[in-house]
């Protein structure tokens, strides 16, 4: 008989599956309070209306559920064919009448949860492979969909802010986008505070860096191209800013 609790005892992971839980059900309520005609409204990612957003989350659930397929059976199933293959499939996706569209996150999002649920605990550490061509752990999964449903439900415009993201998941958000920047070379004189903590990332050999501090969810927000609000810039006038309070533009994340 199939299980009808995750397979895996792991406290981390578990923690983990909570958090992608809560995010997808944060998003559910966000998407619900929206009427049908509200889909069609622009959303806060350039280009994108909510449609291609809600069409986005639940297709990148059915992508992941595949990773987790592999997982379980060592038969390979990609996530996309290939990045224009999900970039049409978004836009197909976000033509579809409401209840469509409703009923394909709600689908995906049910369909994904229970590959989690049945995973046995030695199939988390089965590797996958990401559609960026990373190589790993079933595991890792878990965090994919996390980042996906808990950002997203702030890019429907309809009242989430990153304040509403738990703290755990900024943080990872933040070390993610950070590590980003580094592999490109791209945060050269840029430190990262996060006020009222210890949390400093970016280029901490500069000796006159551009230092952009804030609140966690204001710097993560900020990190994310998402928008300044309630974050402060110092040093930016030594870079070429017009003026030493003047925030700079965050490197491209994505």
């Amino acid at each position: 008989m199939v299980a009808r609790t995750d397979r895996t005892t792991d406290p981390e992971l578990l923690q983990a599956l909570l958090q992608a839980r809560r995010g997808t059900a944060f998003f559910a309520r966000k998407l619900n309070e929206l009427s049908d005609a509200q889909l069609d409204g622009e959303s806060l990612l350039p280009g994108w209306t909510r449609r291609h957003i809600t069409a986005h989350i639940g297709y990148n659930a059915r992508a992941i559920a595949r990773l987790v397929e592999w997982a379980a059976t060592g038969v390979e199933t990609p996530m996309y064919a290939s990045t224009s293959v999900r970039d049409h499939e978004i836009n197909f996706g976000a033509t579809l009448s409401p209840i469509a569209l409703r009923h394909l996150f709600d689908h995906s999002a049910v369909h994904l949860n229970v590959e989690w649920r049945d995973l046995p605990e030695d199939g988390w550490h089965h590797k996958v492979r990401t559609i960026q061509g990373r190589e790993v752990p079933a595991t890792e999964t878990v965090w994919m969909r996390t980042r996906e449903v808990w950002m997203h439900a702030v890019d429907l415009a309809n009242g989430a802010t990153f304040n509403d993201i738990p703290a755990p998941v900024l943080e990872r958000l933040l070390e993610d986008i950070t590590g980003a920047w580094k592999a490109r070379g791209t945060d050269a004189g840029l430190l990262i505070k996060v006020t009222g903590t210890d949390l400093t990332f970016g280029d901490t050999t500069s000796a006159s860096p551009v230092v952009v501090s804030g609140p966690l969810a204001a710097v993560v927000e900020w990190a994310a191209g998402r928008g300044a609000h309630g974050v402060t810039a110092t040093g930016v006038a030594a870079h070429g800013g017009a003026a030493t309070n003047e925030v700079p533009a965050a490197p491209k994340w994505i």
